[in-house]
Formats: C-alpha cells, sequence, structure tokens
C-alpha cells in the first residue's frame, strides 16, 4: 500500500514520510472522520503553495498528481495512493495533476 503522510516541520517547510501499516500500525485501527467528498481536476490544474486546510486523508482514485515540497523536489503518485494531509501551518506544498486524464480523489477529513 502506498501512504505517505504530509507534514509541517520546524523549519516552516512541509515534509514528506513514506508510511506503511507495518512502520504505522495506527493507520490499521478505526480513524474519527466527519464525512466524505469526491473531486475531480482536469490534467494541468494546479494549486500554489498551500497547508492543508484540516488533516484529511486524499485518496487518488484515478489520474496523477505531482506533490512539490519546498525543498525543490516532486514527488508524483498514481490511482491507490493514500496521503495523510497533516501539514497545517507554514508554506505548505503545491499539486499538480499530471497525465492526460483528470484526477478523482476521496477526501476524508478526520475529526
Amino acid at each position: 500500500m502506498d501512504i505517505t503522510r504530509l507534514y509541517s516541520g520546524d523549519d516552516g517547510e512541509t515534509h514528506i514520510e513514506e508510511m506503511t501499516l507495518e512502520s504505522h500500525p495506527e493507520l490499521a485501527k478505526l480513524q474519527a472522520a466527519s464525512g466524505i467528498v469526491f473531486r475531480s481536476a482536469e490534467p494541468g490544474n494546479f494549486l500554489d503553495w498551500h497547508p492543508a486546510p484540516r488533516r484529511q486523508f486524499v485518496i487518488t482514485i484515478s489520474g496523477e498528481v505531482e506533490i512539490g515540497l519546498g525543498d525543490g523536489t516532486v514527488h508524483r503518485y498514481g490511482p491507490g495512493h493514500v496521503n495523510l494531509a497533516e501539514d497545517l501551518t507554514g508554506r505548505g506544498h503545491t499539486t499538480r495533476v499530471v497525465g492526460g486524464v483528470p484526477r478523482v480523489t476521496a477526501v476524508i477529513p478526520l475529526d
């Protein structure tokens, strides 16, 4: 399973942690959530620097995304990728829909 965590560092920048169910067994436990929303974004859609609006899981159902970080790295993810967005402060990250099909996501805000 492809799981990453975006989090805010002491430097005010967003960082990425690769996660597995083995290294983070808490992920296999029931998470309190307030709902789910499905979103679609067309190829080329770009969101400039932004922190996550709240703690949330963002699951890519179809399409691909590039997540940019302040250190200049770009991380590309496709269908089945799970992102735990916890970078609530600082500059945040960028997102760009890449490839030839829309990116469809399921966004699950966490309590």
